[in-house]
């Protein structure tokens, strides 16, 4: 176990080394000695952009909201955005394609509502689309099957007319629609579920 001497001399060590660093330093073209009292000023804004990074990953948009919530001033808020993108902290695509890997998978969102959602943390069109490109189709459907199964699946004793089938039918459509899936599609395969429980029953 080190001793307080070791941490000690482990300490010196690190101090020497970075003011080897400091004295051998010189600037590469076009590279300019960072100003103290700028990064004094940008240093409770990056510690905040970091600690919400940390949390969870963010969009560009959403980062910048949270920081001029806490009441940073625009013109640093937008630098350490700058500094998180050229970084790599920040990256919208990434963000984006994560997003939906994640959200379809878990939470078996459609494609409607993932495009909302990313909409609404300020991704560009493009990158929706590009990040939207990796769903499969039978995948979709199959999100869409287990929907209305599992609704159907709570339906415990058959209709004894139509109006009793419209009523249960429209509580099966109702959950996919909620997903967001189109109403033309969830009715077609609502009814098949539908269909398929009452002949169990």
């Amino acid at each position: 176990m080190p001793t307080d001497d070791d941490r000690h001399r482990d300490r010196e060590q690190k101090i020497e080394a970075l003011r080897q660093a400091i004295a051998n330093y010189s600037p590469g073209e076009g590279e300019v000695f960072l100003d103290a009292a700028e990064e004094e000023k940008l240093a409770p804004i990056k510690a905040k952009a970091v600690r919400l990074i940390n949390h969870r990953a963010r969009s560009t948009a959403e980062l910048r909201q949270r920081l001029l919530d806490a009441d940073f001033e625009p013109e640093g808020v937008e630098e350490v955005i700058d500094r998180c993108r050229a970084n790599g902290m920040l990256d919208d695509a990434e963000f984006a394609k994560e997003w939906v890997r994640q959200r379809e998978k878990n939470q078996k969102k459609s494609v409607a509502v993932l495009r909302r959602e990313l909409q609404r943390k300020g991704i560009a069109q493009a990158l929706i689309e590009d990040a939207l490109a990796q769903v499969d189709e039978q995948s979709q459907e199959q999100i869409l099957e287990d929907l209305v199964t599992k609704k159907a699946g709570s339906v415990k004793t058959r209709p004894a007319d139509r109006k009793e089938y419209d009523k249960a039918l429209r509580r099966v459509v109702g959950v996919a629609a909620r997903r967001g899936f189109s109403q033309g599609l969830a009715m077609t395969y609502a009814r098949r579920a539908l269909d398929a429980r009452i002949e169990e029953l």
